[in-house]
């Protein structure tokens, strides 16, 4: 029988595969046809159709080999909407995976229906998180996955270049809520990104900040409301991959990759004046480095370099943000970046006499170290005490007080090989014989 994550990635995979035809064909339900322009050499598509009005143009999106598909079967499948629902349902019941509170889902549910998804916006922030236990195949802790904002981020050249539009974001958001009302923004007050209902649901919109520092708002023509630009959002958002809101019967969404978001996580925690966010901003970009060492390494490596080259700021910012992370989360990231301890200012490993034992199941001796306040478990095999330290023919209680005789140098040892060199295990280093020789020619150089 298939492990239960495989299960759950083949139901969550079916429900986006269904969700994507559903809407697609929701999007261009009349007579017209699809056409295709070349804007600086990528080709986009269009639907053209025949109207009261005249002629209309809706846009549909950059050509993939998926789209394609989509527009060869256009309007073949049939209207599935029960069998959706029953994937949802499996998910969230079955899985335990996280769906919104009714409110928002219909909040996002509505958005989506007037294209705001189509046209490129991408949804950002713990809404677009809630999505990653079901795309990488895990459940993310629960305490990680609440909110009541919803945002909503679109490149302003993105925005222009569609040539198209939805209808005004606060007549969408009232066919949901009618307390809907427009929220003032603080820099001008004629222009608004921010929406607000009952019940405190939020809903913002935010486009990348790639020009000078500004706080003035941005127009999103294509979504007929102005944005609030952010620095680094345009790293974030950028190659945006689709997804599903577990909500009635599942709502197609984009949202940011979840190596992309867990690299950002890290730069935002470091600009955030309130506590309770930047915890909660280190707790997301954790809990993804756990699941995407295991389900996306590469593209996790790939997303660190392209931050890393980004510039001196961007390096600062996430190696401080990286310093942050709980440390098993923090070590096994690193040991996809092929990165080193010493490599995060502020990490160190030291010592304050901690008791040593005898681990007579793995044949070492233990002792523990501390960095950022956090436990390192250390250990020195007994092999390693036997060729370099004398400690033959001796018993357990004999290892360790070779190892006590000796701790100076071997917690030398341990720092150096914890600190400089690639890490072994999360949380953990142990020195086995054959790093004694290389760790004592080090330590005679310094």
């Amino acid at each position: 029988m298939p492990a239960p994550p495989l299960i759950m990635q083949t139901i969550y995979a079916e429900l986006l595969e269904r969700g994507a035809t559903t809407a697609f064909n929701e999007a261009f339900p009349q007579e017209g046809a699809f056409t295709s322009k070349a804007i600086k050499g990528r080709r986009y598509w269009y639907f053209q159709a025949q109207s009261p009005q005249g002629r209309t143009q809706k846009y549909v999106g950059p050509e993939t080999p998926e789209l394609l598909e989509r527009i060869a079967h256009h309007k073949q499948a049939r209207d599935d909407e029960r069998e959706r629902r029953s994937l949802v349902s499996t998910l969230v019941r079955s899985f335990g995976l996280p769906r919104p509170i009714p409110q928002m889902g219909d909040v996002i549910h509505a958005l989506a229906k007037a294209g705001v998804f189509r046209l490129q916006g991408v949804l950002v922030g713990t809404m677009a998180y809630q999505t990653y236990s079901a795309m990488l195949g895990t459940r993310l802790p629960q305490a990680t996955l609440q909110t009541i904002d919803i945002d909503v981020a679109q490149f302003t050249n993105v925005s222009v270049a569609v040539n198209d539009r939805t209808r005004p974001v606060l007549e969408i958001l009232r066919q949901v809520d009618k307390t809907f009302r427009e929220v003032p923004n603080v820099h001008d007050n004629r222009l608004v990104v921010s929406y607000a209902g009952k019940g405190a649901v939020r809903v913002d919109f935010l486009t990348p900040n790639e020009g000078p520092d500004t706080d003035a708002p941005q127009a999103l023509p294509a979504l007929q409301t102005h944005a609030q630009p952010l620095r680094f959002l345009d790293f974030l958002i950028h190659d945006s991959e689709a997804a599903v809101i577990l909500h009635g019967a599942g709502v197609q969404v984009r949202v940011p990759a979840p190596e992309r978001y867990a690299v950002h996580k890290l730069i935002v925690s470091r600009r955030r004046p309130e506590v309770a966010k930047r915890d909660k901003d280190l707790q997301q970009a954790a809990a993804l480095f756990e699941a995407l060492a295991q389900k996306r390494p590469h593209e996790l490596k790939s997303a660190w370099e392209e931050a890393i080259q980004r510039g001196q700021k961007w390096r600062q910012l996430l190696l401080e943000g990286m310093s942050q992370v709980a440390p098993d989360s923090r070590d096994l990231a690193l040991k996809i970046l092929n990165s080193t301890r010493d490599s995060l200012p502020g990490v160190n490993l030291t010592f304050n006499n901690p008791p040593a034992i005898y681990d007579f199941h793995r044949d070492v001796v233990k002792f523990s170290g501390s960095t950022l306040g956090d436990a390192v478990a250390c250990a020195i095999s007994r092999e390693a005490l036997e060729d370099h330290f004398g400690a033959d023919n001796v018993d357990r209680n004999g290892r360790v007080e070779i190892f006590q005789k000796n701790r100076s140098r071997i917690e030398q040892m341990v720092r150096i090989k914890y600190l400089s060199w690639p890490v072994e295990e999360p949380g953990a280093i142990l020195i086995r014989t054959e790093d004694v020789k290389k760790l004592l020619g080090v330590m005679s150089e310094k």
